[in-house]
């Protein structure tokens, strides 16, 4: 079937598959998808709600609502829906679709949905072969317009070797394009099966050990990079520092649109509050002087690199070793600069790799960006500005800009943060393109 123009329900649930969700939601809107996202509460601690949000452009449906919520999502949603994936499905969703509980958004939106619906099964071997899992999908593969895909064989989450993975993100849209659902041709309306009989289920593509782990036609298939993230935090003595107000919302998109691109994200990340989606490998550490040890070290195996952290640019000379005790009287503190990661990082760098910096700026916006760029050698400068309304720090919009050496820095222009990172990414893509041919 064509996707362009279609709408799609993605439910996701809890288990280490749920960062797949995110590409597999990229791959259906290249084709032309629309996509909406239900989480349970389980798979909100895999992969945070605001990376479905920005990048499905919609609010997600979640147990507890959201200030954009209608009160009755899980009947608009399907009802909206021209299909219900569930990707992945655990053994407890499985569980509760088979006979008939709902009381999270996804098994919600099971119960009420008259569209296809199409399940991904991920687990450990164990639970994957269960009688209970076994008979569970047998029942669910007798409802009507309900489809289970199988579980190829490979290396699991926990190390272990057999069935239970989930189906790779592209085979998913694959089989979905194949035409074996009812919805294949617009004209033609699902058949309903006779009363007692199960319909048939069509044959799911089995993804062989020799599959990628990731669509080799994407960009950053094969590459690998490297993103600085949060805060960082330093000590004045043992209970308090000095930092700042990032809360690392930017650095969770660009990790959410560079894995959707086929990238492997690896993440240097100080003190911030969102979370990464679970295909990112984060290394964490709170002051300047780590974040500079950790990016050096880790800087030569990197295609790109983009420093999207809020570093601090001095701290104390001589933290205290104990609580600071209050007196009440005039406190000095003696600050020295920290190592600019930005700058060491270019130097060190191949001249095959890319660096893309960030220039937080609250005035004179242009001057001081190319100053910055100018001086750091990056490929690149992301010009961001959280001085209007309801945009910068904690929001999802922001006021930014991609600056580059020898142009006229471009009109700054109001944007989601994973509009922003989707203008780094396609730097990226350019840039190792023309560097490695």
């Amino acid at each position: 079937m064509d996707l362009n123009g279609k709408k799609i329900l993605l439910g996701v649930t809890g288990g280490i598959a749920a960062y797949k969700s995110c590409e597999l939601l990229r791959l259906l809107q290249k084709k032309g998808a629309q996509v909406r996202v239900a989480m349970t509460e389980e798979a909100t601690r895999f992969v945070a709600p605001l990376t479905f949000a920005s990048l499905s452009k919609c609010p997600v449906y979640l147990k507890d609502g959201a200030v954009e919520a209608r009160p009755f999502q899980h009947i608009d949603f399907p009802r909206w829906a021209d299909l219900y994936l569930v990707v992945p499905c655990t053994a407890n969703a499985i569980g509760k679709f088979a006979y008939g509980l709902a009381d999270d958004p996804v098994s919600l939106c099971f119960m009420s949905c008259t569209c296809p619906r199409l399940l991904a099964p991920a687990m450990n071997v164990a639970m994957y072969n269960s009688p209970a899992v076994k008979r569970n999908i047998e029942t669910l593969r007798s409802f009507e317009n309900t489809y289970v895909l199988e579980s190829p064989a490979g290396e699991l989450a926990c190390g272990e070797v057999g069935s239970g993975r989930l189906l790779e993100p592209a085979d998913i849209v694959s089989f979905i394009e194949g035409g074996s659902l009812p919805f294949a041709s617009a004209s033609a309306p699902a058949t309903p099966s006779p009363r007692g009989a199960a319909p048939k289920t069509p044959a799911a593509p089995l993804a062989s050990d020799a599959l990628p782990e990731q669509d080799p036609s994407l960009p950053g298939h094969g590459r690998r990079v490297l993103i600085t993230a949060g805060r960082t935090e330093e000590a004045i003595d043992p209970v308090r520092y000095i930092s700042n107000r990032s809360s690392g919302k930017t650095a969770v998109a660009l990790a959410s649109v560079f894995l959707a691109n086929g990238y492997s994200i690896e993440v240097v990340a100080g003190p911030m509050e969102a979370q990464f989606p679970g295909g990112a490998t984060v290394h964490r550490v709170r002051s300047a002087c780590e974040m500079h040890q950790a990016v050096m070290e880790r800087l030569s195996g990197a295609d790109a690199l983009v420093h999207c952290a809020a570093v601090a640019d001095y701290r104390p000379k001589d933290p205290a070793q104990s609580k600071i005790k209050d007196s009440r009287s005039q406190l000095v503190l003696e600050l020295v600069p920290n190592p600019n990661i930005l700058r060491d990082s270019v130097a060190a760098k191949k001249p095959s790799q890319v660096v893309v910096g960030f220039a937080l700026e609250t005035d004179h916006f242009e001057e001081h960006a190319q100053e910055k760029l100018r001086k750091s050698g990056a490929d690149a400068l992301l010009l961001n500005a959280p001085v209007a309304k309801d945009s910068g720090f904690g929001f999802d919009n922001v006021n930014y800009a991609l600056v580059t050496p020898g142009e006229k820095v471009p009109e700054m222009q109001m944007g989601s943060k994973v509009e922003l990172s989707e203008t780094i990414v396609d730097f990226v893509n350019r840039k190792l393109e023309e560097r490695h041919g």
